[in-house]
């Protein structure tokens, strides 16, 4: 593909994150490729599909999960469920997120690895079976590690075996991305 010199986008200075900024004039419409809030931090406003995907900008998509909201775990735990059972894993992770950095210390790593089962579940449907497979395992290995007492009617040990399963099957020759929706674990021990 050959890019008019005139249309082209060029890097500019680096951000204080040491990521680059590229601008340019596309049509005669000036693009940032790199989405400001307006404190100057780097936030993605591009639609995404249910899967987290970005779109190109002006596609309608799936309504991002606000970032920062601080829920109860209860209201963690049925959002992130209700993400989940609607094939959302992606932003299903947001809420598991915004628990971890929001919760009591001794919780942290118990959100941490649901976010990251989440986000395997995730790469497992968008077909990257190795990234995939090696967060599925590394979240049941956190969800281990932080023991079988099930805070918050969190079923521990069956999310981890779920994980650990998925993982073992995304693995294997000739398999297929996976349908989120069909495979969404049962967060909470107590659910049928």
């Amino acid at each position: 593909m050959v890019v008019e010199p005139s249309r082209a986008l060029v890097p500019t200075d680096r951000g204080s994150d040491s990521s680059p900024q590229v601008r340019g004039t596309i049509g005669g419409v000036n693009e940032t490729r790199r989405d400001r809030d307006t404190e100057g931090r780097a936030h993605n406003a591009r639609p995404r599909d249910g899967l987290g995907r970005p779109l190109p900008y002006g596609t309608p998509g799936v309504e991002r999960q606000p970032e920062g909201v601080v829920r109860t775990p209860e209201e963690t735990v049925r959002e992130a469920q209700r993400l989940l059972d609607a094939g959302m894993p992606f932003h299903a992770h947001e809420v598991f997120e915004d628990a971890w950095k929001s919760g009591p210390d001794g919780e942290r790593e118990l959100w941490r690895g649901l976010a990251q089962l989440a986000v395997g579940l995730t790469h497992a449907a968008r077909g990257n079976a190795t990234g995939g497979a090696r967060l599925l395992r590394r979240g049941a290995a956190a969800l281990e590690a932080y023991g079988t007492a099930g805070a918050h009617g969190i079923g521990v040990g069956a999310l981890a075996g779920w994980a650990r399963e998925l993982a073992a099957r995304v693995e294997g020759v000739g398999a297929e991305p996976v349908d989120a929706a069909a495979e969404a674990p049962t967060l909470r021990a107590d659910a049928s």
